[in-house]
This record gives C-alpha cells, structure tokens and sequence, in this order.
C-alpha cells in the first residue's frame, strides 16, 4: 500500500524494487504514464477506506488475509500468462518468509486493527510517515546512507507534522491512542522490512514480480494460520466489506504493484515514488467525502508538514 521510498527487489502498499524487469518496448495501445501515475495514485489512496469498511464485517486478521490471498492471486495470473516461475532455493525462500512477515503480514493486520478505532483519513497520513522511519533507520543500519542537515531537518518537520496530526497541543484529545499507535507501527514495519530485503534479496534471481508474488504466497499462509487461531470463520460475507476486501488485494496490492513496477522501469524510481505524496491527500479525501469522517484543519496541515518532512529527507544533494 504504502508506495516505496527506495528501489527494492519484493513488496507487499506501501510500496518498487531493487532488481525491476527489464524495460518492455513501448507499444501503441499503452497508457500514458501519468495517467498510470494518477490510477495507482487512487488505488492506494482508497485502500484505507476499503480496510474500513472491510473490518465492518470480518475480522482484522480476516481482512489482511483477505487482502494477500487475492494480492497472491492476481500476480501468480501473471507469471502463469507470463509463463515465469517462483523463486527456488531454500534460503531464498527463508528470507521471503521474514519479508512476508514485515512487510505484509505484520503490517497489513496492524493497519486493520488500527481503523477499528481510528478514521481511514488518520491511518492514510501515519502510513505516510513511513519515508520518515525509513531514513531514521537506514542513517543506523545502511551505510551508504550517510546523515546530512537535509535528512536530519526532514525527520524533524516530519515529527513536527506528525505532532500538528495528532493535536499535540491539545494534548491529543479526540484522538485514539491505541490505533494510531498500530498505524504508525504498521508504517514503521514498512522500512525495517525495506532493509531487510535490501541486504538479503538484492541480488536474488527473478523478477519483483515473482519474488512479491512468492512474498504474498507466503503471507497468505501465515495469516492463514494466525487467523484460524484468533478468528472464528464469518458466518455470513456481507456483499460490501467482501467487494472492498477483494478490491483491497486483487487491485490495491496485485495490479498496484504490478503498475508500481512498469512506472519503476519506464520514468525510473525518484519520479515514480513521488506517488507516496499524494496517497495521504486521497485517503482523507475518500475517508471525508463516502464515510462522512471528520477533518479537522490541523489534520490536512499537519498531513502537509509530513509531506514536507519526508520530501526533504529524500532530497538528493546534486552532485
């Protein structure tokens, strides 16, 4: 869901990769990139308000299944028309299994648990920090990743930004300790996963097409298991909530990442990450206008700062 803030080779929302497939020629009938741009821009934007109205009537743990099974789904289609295999090899398959964990399975159940009590619009924005986290941590575990004043004024108006979210003047009233707590946990799994990827499957053999599609698989499995523990099975499939949690993995986790990928190789990473800008501003768009959430102005501001923060914590120094 959260759209990535540095190549990798397998995602889950977030998120481009570190190995991408070669370019494929251009053809006639191929939509423009920016149009591509906006419809994976809208697709993950609403994907907050799909979690929400799928947790109206399945289990938070049902709706991250839910959302892997048919992400898994959608991207074995295409390497079965493609004709191209899963991933081999035991360890390669080992660290699919920990990635699974961080950057899906993890992650896609805190974000459900945290919209039972807090709106779409404020899980949108706390996954937008998630650039944020990703450079407090790779200055500590990546070091090529070398701290500059930039990177350290970017993390500081991002916590400022995310501060002006939450009312910190006010002293957070009004405001769901508890889920926006898993929200912001679940953008923090995000780069801890990112990392993870990077220092063990950059240089796998394989499209990030079949190394995510192996990812889903497995998480697929996991939150099988977690489920079948925590949950009992629904005892009825309420056609909306069953609609948006189809939607949520066919098109917000299969065709996004697929699209993800195409942009990566057509315009490069640095333009097609900017998608993450603007997947807060549609989350509290669609949250306000079909769910009727509240919006208050320290919301849209502070989602603002956070933009900004993370923008500038992205910023490349030319050389």
């Amino acid at each position: 869901m959260s759209a990535p803030t540095a190549p990798r080779p397998s995602l889950s929302q977030t998120p481009a990769a570190n190995r991408v497939a070669p370019a494929a020629p251009a053809t006639a009938g191929r939509l423009d990139w920016r149009l591509r741009f906006a419809i994976l821009s809208v697709i993950w934007g609403f994907s907050f308000l799909l979690i929400k109205v799928g947790t109206e009537a399945y289990a938070p743990f049902q709706v991250a299944l839910g959302r892997v099974f048919f992400g898994a789904l959608a991207l074995l289609t295409v390497l079965l028309i493609r004709r191209e295999p899963l991933p081999r090899g035991r360890r390669t398959w080992a660290h699919l299994t920990v990635a699974a964990l961080l950057l899906n399975t993890a992650p896609f159940s805190l974000f459900a648990y945290a919209e039972l009590s807090i709106p779409s619009s404020l899980a949108g924005i706390c996954n937008a920090t998630s650039p944020l986290w990703g450079m407090a941590l790779s200055l500590v575990a990546l070091s090529e990743d070398r701290p500059t004043r930039r990177r350290f004024a970017g993390l500081g108006l991002g916590f400022l930004g995310v501060l002006t979210v939450l009312g910190a003047w006010q002293g957070f009233s009004g405001i769901d300790a508890k889920g926006t707590a898993l929200a912001l946990l679940a953008a923090l799994c995000y780069p801890i996963g990112w990392i993870y990827v990077r220092r063990t499957l950059a240089s796998t053999p394989g499209s990030p097409v079949a190394l995510t599609g192996a990812q889903l698989l497995v998480s697929t499995l996991q939150l099988a298991a977690v489920s079948a523990l925590f949950t009992t099975a629904p005892s009825s499939f309420p056609l909306w909530p069953t609609l948006s949690v189809i939607a949520l993995g066919a098109l917000g986790t299969g065709l996004a990442l697929q699209m993800q990928y195409g942009l990566v190789t057509e315009i490069g990473p640095t333009t097609a990450q900017m998608v993450t800008y603007f997947i807060p501003v549609i989350a509290t768009t669609a949250g306000v206008l079909l769910l009727d959430e509240q919006l208050h102005w320290n919301t849209p501001v502070g989602a603002a700062v956070v933009l900004a923060g993370a923008a500038l914590s992205q910023a490349r120094r030319r050389q």
